[in-house]
């Protein structure tokens, strides 16, 4: 028996949401549970996916599938599809298993040629009927041609416009039945001009079209940036449902509407929605005419209205969630087209579930469960207006690097963005790309916008650890730093004008947007606690500053998982010092310039014991090149040779010694410390006698300092690195008279360590998986210049998601996995954790906790997500 295509909304039912996709399993539910529903049928996502394995043909069984439901939907419903005299109208909608709002295609009046229209008319001598078949029929021809054969629907409009400027009226119901009919064969000619051929009149060959075009949509661009932004695999595919039509533009009796169970935006238990008379369901989302709110439907329709008010109760019941709904109501009688668990701001999303278990049809269980934790994001940081952000138009798409909103002038350097902001102006940071040496002028700014670098390039990782909008990637800019512009959209921007940027959406617009502050209230504490109780991955934080360890503290965090101590060194006379150390021609000249950074390194370290109050701290040694502590502008580099006292061609000569072609892979991490063992010397002692000073201070505490070793991909490495350590931290121990518990761990960040991990394991006391390093080596492409191909992946169907925002678990979860493993198997009770940014990815969080890792560590103000995806991780796979 051939694989069943096709199913009648009678024959599914909510569990097969897989198969049907959502619109399609919530028809069938809605049937099964005695709700108005135009009875139709579903094509499956397998037949989607096979259409596309079949070089986008819809094959022969599945065709004979179809056509076989068409016949029981017309049996069902007593009319024929094609016949003049009793014709059936359908309409044809997407349904992907998760919703997509707006993001593919519908096709309605489908089965209406001349002749039937003819007949219609025929049958019926009422004036306000024939204006009603002729505005069905043109709506078909215009969305038929649009959606199915791609012919813009601005030729259309246009026609429409100046019917309205001949007829000299404004809206498009005041167009009588014979504007309407001269406007359809317009329509047709228009399409006979733009195709080439005459409008197809056979009902099955424009349900055909319409089939295949639904499918295609599964595949346009605006569905496949939303597949990627939400995380929604190109493999599902789509459904299609097609149904019998129902005709709010019948007459004044009839009308359409979109209602919400509850507000989407706040969650107040109120229905929210909007209704349109004489109308179809287009209309209202097209913002054509102005709607009326629901409530004024109890006017026109009392009783359409009461029933309605029912439906939605017994759906709310039913489904235990907020429902989103559209119905139509044909000559007083109410017919439900669509219901979906509603889309909703994340404070009424912890509304709702609050909500929900406080009203009994919830458990604490299921209400943690039911939460996107990528929403979380949005209750943090500032957002643009909605009503002015709705007006807007991006003029440029970057990458979505940090959320958040922010507006204010450009400045293209660090220096003016200090200066502007110290007077009192809001500024857009624009780089080509940041570095280590931009950081203050990174926190001045209210947002950053770089046109290259990916998810996890520089700006992107400090933006998300301050909690500043970034936007990166930006590749269509076409930047001139010399004279401080840069061209996009068509316009030249200068230093000094406005732009708006959405770190959510990676959105850029010209001008100011106003934006609104973020808030959290109590039912985000309520959800936190429930989900605190049911997780058992614990979630640290990647914090270099007390200021960002209190924050994180502030939403949850349990340690710190990652301090990038390389931050620290660009901060005033800091940067002195280290250039100090890099331009010093001995040891000896060496440490002299450490010791200066020695105190300042042990200060640093006491304010992050502190803001953790006894938690845990993993500190990461020096780890990028150290061509990058450098200048690279040749005013900065005569006033270093003038106070090293060497000459600039010095200088100049140790900056071209350091140069390296793959820096990435070049002198930096551990191989530092085996090149210059004083300062891995530096860094222990600061490590250690701030966590003496702490402890004193606070006894009631207990300091276990954790030395992360980075870049480690052979034993002997972490070995020598190890014996420096702990012979550092043993001589500052017995100086003061302490006894003290540290640990000394590595990074697993180069394949070979994960391959080699039980050697690895015999040294290193934990691990921490660097999966943006991870990714880079494994995939073999930079993740600062990934950006600039990945597209061109994403369009080919090679990936389809960026992984360094989401981990690819087939590859790097593979070693992830396998250095667990072999790490437990020479170390039982190995400490496990992963650092990178995937630490704060829901889908990656999952895959963590899967594996058996003991925490995850992410960015400040990404801590709540990762708390609430550990216990979604935990209620849908438990372990102990």
């Amino acid at each position: 028996m051939s694989k069943k295509y096709v199913l009648l909304f009678s024959e599914g039912n909510a569990a097969m949401r897989e198969l049907l996709g959502g619109k399609g399993a919530n028809l069938a539910e809605m049937t099964n549970i005695g709700l108005p529903v135009p009875q139709g049928f579903t094509i499956t996502t397998e037949a989607c996916t096979q259409y596309y394995e079949d070089g986008r043909w819809i094959n022969d069984d599945i065709m004979e599938q179809i056509l076989r439901a068409v016949g029981r939907m017309e049996e069902i419903n007593g009319k024929r599809f094609g016949d003049p005299n009793n014709p059936l109208l359908v309409s044809v909608r997407s349904g992907a298993r998760a919703s997509m709002p707006g993001m593919m295609d519908t096709i309605l009046n489908l089965g209406m040629n001349d002749e039937v229209v003819a007949t219609m008319i025929a049958g019926n001598p009422d004036p306000a009927f024939e204006r009603f078949v002729y505005d069905s029929y043109r709506r078909f021809i215009q969305m038929f041609s649009d959606v199915v054969m791609e012919v813009g629907k601005k030729y259309f409009e246009q026609l429409i416009d100046r019917m309205k400027r001949i007829k000299g009226v404004t809206l498009d119901i005041e167009l009588t039945a014979a504007d309407l009919r001269e406007l359809a064969e317009q329509f047709k000619a228009e399409y006979r001009a733009r195709v080439g051929e005459d409008f197809p009149s056979d009902p099955t060959t424009q349900l055909v079209r319409a089939i295949k075009a639904v499918f295609r949509s599964w595949d346009n661009p605006r569905a496949n940036i939303y597949r990627r932004d939400n995380d929604i695999p190109y493999s599902w595919g789509t459904a299609v449902n097609v149904m019998p039509m129902v005709f709010g533009n019948l007459n004044d009796n009839s009308g359409t509407g979109v209602a919400f169970t509850r507000d989407p935006a706040t969650g107040n238990r109120k229905l929210m929605g909007e209704f349109l008379v004489n109308a179809q369901g287009e209309d209202v989302v097209a913002g054509v005419r102005t709607p009326m709110p629901i409530s004024q439907m109890e006017e026109l329709f009392p009783d359409a209205y009461y029933e309605f008010l029912q439906v939605c109760g017994k759906l709310e019941r039913h489904y235990r969630d907020m429902q989103d709904m559209e119905f139509t109501v044909e000559n007083g009688k109410l017919y439900m087209l669509q219901c979906r668990s509603g889309k909703r701001t994340a404070q009424a999303a912890l509304q709702i579930a609050c909500d929900l278990v406080d009203e009994g049809m919830r458990t604490r269980e299921e209400a943690v469960a039911m939460i996107d934790p990528r929403n979380l994001d949005t209750l943090l940081h500032p957002q643009f207006d909605a009503a002015a952000l709705h007006r807007a138009t991006p003029i440029g798409r970057g990458l979505g690097a940090s959320p958040g909103a922010a507006c204010g002038q450009i400045v293209f350097t660090a220096e003016d963005a200090k200066r502007w902001a110290a007077e009192g102006r809001r500024v857009v940071l624009v780089r080509l790309e940041t570095s280590p040496e931009d950081i203050e002028g990174m926190k001045a700014a209210e947002g950053i916008l770089t046109v290259r670098g990916g998810m996890t390039s520089h700006a992107a990782v400090v933006a998300r650890g301050m909690g500043e909008c970034c936007v990166s990637g930006c590749g269509d800019i076409a930047m001139d730093e010399e004279n401080k512009c840069f061209t996009l959209g068509g316009k030249t921007f200068r230093e000094g004008d406005t732009i708006s940027i959405d770190g959510t959406t990676g959105n850029i617009y010209e001008g100011e947007i106003p934006t609104v502050d973020a808030s959290i209230d109590g039912t985000f504490g309520r959800i936190m606690k429930w989900a605190d109780v049911y997780r058992k991955l614990r979630v640290r934080t990647n914090a270099d500053t007390p200021a960002d360890a209190r924050k994180a503290r502030e939403l949850g965090a349990e340690g710190i998982g990652l301090c990038r101590t390389e931050h620290m060194f660009f901060e005033g006379d800091r940067i002195a010092a280290i250039r100090e150390m890099i331009c010093s021609d001995t040891p000896e000249a060496r440490e002299t310039a450490l010791n200066k950074l020695l105190p300042m390194q042990q200060n640093d370290f006491e304010g992050l014991y502190e803001a953790m109050e006894g938690l845990p701290v993993t500190i990461r040694f020096l780890d990028p090149p150290l061509h990058e502590f450098l200048p690279t502008a040749e005013e900065d580099i005569a006033a270093l040779a003038a106070a090293l006292g060497k000459t600039v061609e010095q200088i100049h000569a140790i900056i071209a010694g350091l140069h390296e072609f793959n820096p990435m892979m070049g002198h930096r991490g551990c191989r530092l410390d085996v090149t210059y063992p004083e300062i891995a010397r530096m860094q222990t002692r600061a490590v250690i006698r701030a966590a003496i000073r702490v402890q004193q201070r606070h006894p009631e505490w207990t300091i276990t300092p954790e030395i992360m070793i980075p870049l480690v991909g052979e034993v002997r490495e972490l070995k020598f690195v190890k014996r420096i350590v702990v012979q550092t931290a043993e001589a500052e121990l017995a100086a003061a008279g302490v006894a003290m518990q540290y640990l000394v761990g590595t990074m697993i960040e180069i394949p070979r360590a994960a391959l080699t991990a039980d050697e690895i394991a015999q040294e290193a006391e934990f691990f921490s998986f660097g999966t943006n390093d991870l990714t880079q080596m494994t995939f073999g492409f930079s993740r600062d210049d990934a950006g600039k191909f990945l597209s061109s992946y994403y369009d080919n169907k090679i990936y389809e998601y960026d992984p360094f925002a989401k981990l690819d678990q087939k590859g790097v979860g593979k070693l992830v996995q396998m250095a667990a493993q072999l790490g437990r198997s020479a170390r039982p009770g190995l400490h496990l954790g992963v650092c990178g940014e995937h630490g704060g990815d829901p889908s990656s969080v999952e895959f963590f906790h899967a594996t058996g890792l003991d925490y995850v560590s992410c960015s400040p103000f990404r801590v709540p997500i990762a708390r609430l995806a550990a216990a979604q991780a935990q209620i849908k796979n438990p372990r102990a």
